[in-house]
């Protein structure tokens, strides 16, 4: 089941954690049920702030409706409410990532009525991640980021977190030990467990028994029999052993009906230091998770286990997230003391990892090992360049340049900043890369070829079988994904003044019918721009090539992915625009561009006749301004032949015409061309 949240990414970024206290956001679901393993699904909407002055990420109270308003530093939602994480009772919820519209800055309306039942408001807190615009939420308000966390994310330019802080968020997990646990073997008795006692044969008889604060339980006929300590898989061998002495033939069976908690403390760099009543089966992850974990300045590798006064164990919570290894996580007993010591050294590991984060290093740990911590390098990461960026080096040198060979004896210091750079992002010179292109058409052998760095358009022919009888070499269309960006780049730039030129023709009306009607004009000039901005340039490399040559020059180098198509014999010539029948004609050789134009029925009235302009197969253009008689000039199979409408110099015209080329007869070479003239 879906539910719609409305989303804001924090203004202040210095400060990544706020508490939603007011609904600016609509949920909708007819039934909101959550469990302790079941993530929150939300999904942003669109940019709120909340107009009382806390920022943040907020969910919709049931029963709340309302309208965006402009606040003080954004859009504000209405209607007053409170966060809440489920239906029906006030629940913990698992951290579930949210994001941000790109729009984050702009009002938003949020009229969806909430249709869900009833609930207990119970405030979230939404964290920032390292994605931009997104959100983790939370239950409770982690403790908040320390200086090396706001360092790194300043070096950075974005958030980077501890290893741990999102894993282990006592109220975000469910980790608690649950009532119906199976008791094992090796548990030891302890005084307020109740003991279930059946007996069968020569007597029957069904006890339940509390073990009193001696460590004690009384049977009658049988005595006081002392269990505290006793293991609970040694408990019936010993019952049977007592009642063997006063009943003959008698059977017993032992389980236990109830555990009686256990009263620990849990001190030190703790989210919430105290004492917790836990379970008595309870471990040491368990109290750590009770008391909400390690605070920002807390250690995740250094928690003590202290009893009577004397250290049973030490853990290493890494052992646990990293290995699965829970060999040092002991049975917790009555009155244990856990301290949680101060963070040691901290190390950033970014780039080309498995897992980007702040770790902590011991005493003894290298590079190496950090780099371990993060899952290791993945694919795409070059283990000859590991930059490191030390805190003594700042003032010197900077950073560092390792191989991954050098980081293994390596020692990693407090403050480090590890970079591991990727081989996926790096654009090796032209004659090392291999090449993948496709040729398509008139060939023998059509289809794609992986050739050797350096290969040539000669080479890829030779591995197609060559040209077909029937190929037209001067219409080959060729593509290559550089000239398509380098396109791609002109185009926006031309895009860009014109929308430019559009927001400020109103500016320069004059007045009268034209100043009238200029708002209407550019609402849908605006709108063409907008379906301009959805071309894409394909990135067609135009060939000097000569009308009726039966070779392709050979020497072109190939690059990646180039796409080469050659074409039938054409056996028409298209006409276009201002005329009175447009469409394709049968080519003739030899006609000129005028007699195909005649063809069509000539230009109309509104026609611009200095304005026409031939494609060529090819994908070149030639316009009377670069060919004085242009009409006299001979047609080739494959031209399409454009006769503009005549206009003036005012922009409205000129978008006019670009978009009777782009969406009327889809000619892209002629719409470079016009938008050339602007």
């Amino acid at each position: 089941m879906e539910q719609q949240t409305l989303i804001k990414s924090p203004m202040d970024h210095g400060t990544p954690w706020r508490r939603m206290r007011k609904c600016v956001a609509a949920v909708l679901a007819a039934s909101l049920s959550l469990s302790l393993f079941s993530p929150m699904t939300v999904r942003a909407q669109s940019a709120v702030y909340n107009p009382s002055g806390v920022q943040g990420a907020y969910l919709a109270q049931p029963g709340a409706t309302g309208t965006a308003q402009d606040g003080s530093q954004g859009a504000g939602y209405g209607q007053s409410g409170s966060a809440y994480p489920n239906s029906g009772s006030s629940q913990t919820l698992t951290p579930t990532i949210i994001a941000a519209p790109a729009d984050s800055q702009t009002p938003a309306d949020a009229t969806n009525k909430v249709t869900a039942p009833g609930t207990i408001p119970t405030p979230l807190y939404a964290r920032s991640t390292s994605t931009p615009g997104q959100f983790e939420l939370f239950a409770r308000p982690p403790s908040p980021p320390n200086e090396f966390e706001e360092f790194v994310s300043k070096t950075l330019g974005r958030p980077l977190t501890r290893f741990g802080s999102t894993l282990l968020t006592g109220e975000a997990r469910g980790f608690g030990t649950p009532p119906t646990t199976t008791v094992p073997p090796d548990y030891q008795l302890n005084p307020g467990d109740q003991l279930v006692i059946g007996v069968t044969g020569s007597v029957e008889a069904s006890l339940r028994l509390v073990i009193d604060s001696d460590g004690r339980i009384f049977i009658p006929k049988i005595g006081s029999i002392n269990v505290a300590g006793m293991r609970y898989g040694d408990l019936a061998d010993a019952l049977s052993r007592r009642f063997s002495q006063q009943y003959k033939q008698a059977t017993l069976s032992v389980s236990i009906g109830h555990l009686h908690g256990l009263t620990v403390y849990v001190t030190g760099y703790a989210a919430s230091p105290g004492a917790y009543t836990v379970s008595s089966l309870s471990t040491m992850v368990d109290a750590v998770l009770a008391a909400g974990g390690p605070t920002a300045g807390g250690s995740f590798r250094r928690i003590e286990l202290r009893r009577n006064g004397q250290i049973v164990t030490d853990l290493d919570l890494y052992d646990l997230l990293l290995k699965g290894d829970k060999s040092h996580d002991a049975v917790l007993q009555n009155n244990d003391v856990l301290n949680i010591a101060p963070v040691g050294p901290e190390v950033a590991v970014t780039g080309s990892v498995n897992a980007e984060a702040i770790y902590e290093a011991k005493t003894g740990e290298t590079l190496a090992d950090v780099i371990r911590f993060a899952g290791g390098l993945n694919s795409l990461a070059d283990d000859t360049r590991l930059i490191v960026s030390r805190l003594s080096d700042l003032d010197r040198a900077g950073s560092q340049t390792l191989t991954f060979a050098q980081a293994r004896n390596f020692p990693a210091e407090r403050g480090d900043i590890l970079n591991i750079l990727s081989l996926g992002n790096i654009t090796r010179p032209q004659e090392r890369q291999a090449i993948l292109a496709t040729i398509d058409g008139e060939v023998d052998r059509p289809g794609r070829y992986y050739l050797p760095p350096g290969s040539t358009l000669q080479d890829l022919l030779a591995k197609a079988g060559g040209l077909t009888s029937g190929a037209y070499v001067f219409g080959t269309n060729f593509a290559r994904d550089s000239v398509r960006r380098q396109q791609q780049v002109s185009f926006d730039r031309a895009i860009s003044d014109l929308e430019l030129s559009a927001a400020a023709a109103p500016l320069s009306q004059l007045g009268g019918l034209e100043a009238a009607t200029a708002g209407p004009r550019l609402q849908a000039s605006l709108a063409v721009i907008d379906r301009l901005k959805e071309r894409k340039p394909d990135g067609r490399l135009i060939l000097n090539l000569t009308y009726g040559t039966s070779a392709l020059p050979s020497g072109l180098a190939l690059e990646d992915n180039d796409r080469i198509y050659i074409p039938p014999q054409p056996k028409t010539v298209g006409v276009f625009g201002a005329v009175y029948e447009p469409g394709s004609f049968l080519f003739t050789s030899p006609t000129k561009v005028s007699d195909y134009v005649k063809l069509a029925g000539g230009p109309q009235k509104i026609a611009d006749r200095r304005q026409v302009f031939v494609v060529r197969a090819n994908g070149s253009v030639l316009s009377t301004q670069q060919v004085h008689g242009l009409g006299n000039q001979p047609a080739l199979a494959g031209d399409v032949v454009f006769v503009p409408v005549r206009t003036g110099s005012s922009f409205w015209d000129r978008l006019r015409d670009i978009s009777t080329v782009v969406f009327q007869f889809g000619i892209s070479a002629a719409t470079l061309a016009i938008l050339a003239k602007q």
